[in-house]
């Protein structure tokens, strides 16, 4: 239960950061002094304001039940790559070799942070 919750938790904050970024294209535009009340109607932006939130939630539920020195690397380097994937797949951003063993690194990385060596 406590690997889903942080699961849960990358999944909600790399949806957030992808809306957000949806939130800042046009033809939506925020903040804007001219329109003020445009805001309101830029859904991705809420949408990913309230994600974030329920990313939080579940990073707190997540530390209630790993050490902070495992859940806080898993949830942001997952966070990282998800949103390094959801970039190429839903804006056609580029993707370099580089990143890819970058994500690479940051795994094996975390992978090492949360190993227990006896």
């Amino acid at each position: 239960m406590k690997w889903l919750i942080l699961i849960l938790g990358i999944a909600a904050n790399a949806s957030a950061s992808v809306l957000v970024k949806l939130a800042m294209m046009p033809p939506r535009r925020f903040p804007s002094l001219a329109e003020p009340l445009a805001a309101l109607s830029n859904w991705p932006f809420w949408l990913g304001l309230g994600l974030y939130g329920a990313a939080f939630l579940l990073y707190a539920a997540a530390l209630a039940r790993l050490p902070l020195n495992v859940a806080h690397p898993v949830l942001t380097s997952g966070a990282v790559a998800t949103v390094a994937a959801l970039s190429i797949l839903v804006f056609h951003e580029a993707f370099y070799w580089t990143t890819v063993v970058g994500i690479l690194l940051v795994i094996m990385g975390v992978a090492l942070i949360t190993v227990k060596v006896t």
